[in-house]
């Protein structure tokens, strides 16, 4: 049985995780990390196009202190100023806190494939500069002109179910330049950090991670089964050129297992070989491999995959249904928060220090507390589908904010369901 979540016990879990971070203003300043941090959150929140646009309201707007529990609203500039600072790490027990929320409820277990619940990862850029830096950025230099260029990336996953649009975000891993190091961080020292953190976080949940080709990698297989993590990874002949060596040798000796079914029109063809080396230099790296063709009349899609867990024909469709499931990480979040309101490549502040990390991580956080309200709040869920779209329920919610006093953001999305009527109007000035 699913319990209903509110908008407002959301947004106290992610308050109390805020107050849990050390408070580097303590001492001397006026407005608490807390309050900082819940107002650059609060900003996400309400899909505020830049800083500016949430500081020309915040000394006039009551439903900021109201409904974020702010005691002070910071400017631009001390929003900035305070945040900067701030380790990247203390965010990620929020991301946590949100989670065990979401867990109590048991909307978790709409999200549960074949008794685990799949974790897409994939990295994405969100800054890019020629001149504004940080000493966390990642450098790119031009190899004919000398120009660098500076950007940031973070790697992020979330909990994805081939059958449903919504997901559930973890805590991001920034790619950053790490503390000493003269080159940059990659994706795949990110993995490491990320898995290792899930873990952490989530000791006994079975998730089962897919990623892309770049994954399919020895060490990287090493470190999944050392995290106790199982794996579904896409793999390309051109990449992984011994692989289809093996698994073309095997079908030649009758190794392989060949399997077709067809359903609504597609046909959906399989060969698959269990135990097999990945590569010449780890052949004691034994792998589980899906070969996939999807024939819609003239057009066919090929997939490969490989994976730990046993394949038979009684299980292979499902799998392959698993893999592919790794693109929701492209479509929710990177998608959700590029192009639906989110502005996640836009540039709220960059900072000397943590600023630019701190932001993305909050904007994450507040895309998790909408997925868990599409998951499991019936009246959010009854305005999103009254308004279509979750670009116009941002929009039409944000005007409501911006124009009238509200208790909670339950009694905005009330509005929206039900309807409202303002008494009246009135007008100060010269009679």
């Amino acid at each position: 049985m699913i319990r209903p979540i509110t908008t407002t016990s959301l947004l106290q879990t992610v308050r109390s995780g805020f107050e849990q971070i050390a408070d580097h203003c303590a001492a001397n300043g006026r407005i608490s990390l807390s309050d900082a941090l819940m107002s650059a959150f609060g900003m996400f929140s309400l899909k505020d196009s830049s800083l500016l646009e949430f500081d020309e309201r915040r000394t006039t707007d009551q439903n900021l202190k109201q409904i974020y529990g702010l005691k002070d609203v910071p400017s631009d500039s001390q929003m900035r100023t305070i945040l900067d600072p701030v380790s990247a790490e203390g965010l990620k027990p929020v991301f946590k806190a949100v989670y065990q929320v979401v867990k109590q409820t048991g909307v978790l277990e709409q999200l549960k494939f074949g008794g685990h619940y799949l974790v897409s990862l994939d990295g994405s850029g969100y800054f890019s500069s020629k001149t504004i830096h940080c000493a966390n950025c990642l450098e790119r230099k031009n190899s004919k002109t000398g120009e660098i260029t500076y950007h940031h990336q973070l790697l992020a996953g979330a909990i994805v179910h081939p059958d449903r649009a919504t997901v559930v975000p973890l805590a991001a891993e920034p790619i950053i330049k790490q503390d000493g190091a003269a080159k940059n961080d990659c994706e795949r020292n990110a993995a490491k950090r990320f898995m290792a953190q899930l873990r952490a976080d989530h000791p006994d949940e079975p998730f089962i991670i897919t990623e892309d080709a770049l994954s399919a990698n020895a060490p990287h297989l090493k470190a999944l089964k050392k995290h106790n993590l199982r794996f579904i990874l896409g793999v390309k002949a051109g990449d992984h050129a011994f692989l289809f060596e093996q698994v073309e040798q095997a079908d030649q000796a009758g190794q392989t297992t060949a399997y077709e079914v067809s359903h609504k029109g597609v046909t959906h063809r399989f060969r698959f070989i269990n135990q097999i080396p990945l590569n010449a230099s780890n052949q004691e790296v034994l792998v589980n491999f899906i070969e996939y063709w999807e024939i819609k009349g003239d057009k066919v899609q090929h997939f490969c995959w490989i994976t730990d867990l046993t394949v038979t024909k009684l299980n292979v469709f499902d799998l392959m249904r698993g893999g592919r499931a790794r693109w929701k990480i492209e479509n929710d979040p990177f998608n959700t928060l590029k192009n639906q309101g989110y502005n996640f490549e836009h540039n709220y502040g960059h900072g000397q220090q943590n600023l630019s990390v701190n932001f993305a991580l909050l904007m994450i956080l507040a895309f998790l507390v909408d997925q868990v309200q599409q998951l499991a709040f019936p009246l959010f869920q009854a305005v999103l589908k009254k308004e279509g779209s979750r670009k116009r329920l941002w929009q039409h919610g944000r005007a409501l904010f911006y124009t009238l006093e509200f208790a909670s953001l339950e009694d905005i999305f009330r509005a929206l369901l039900y309807g409202y009527q303002v008494e009246g109007v009135v007008i100060f000035g010269p009679t």
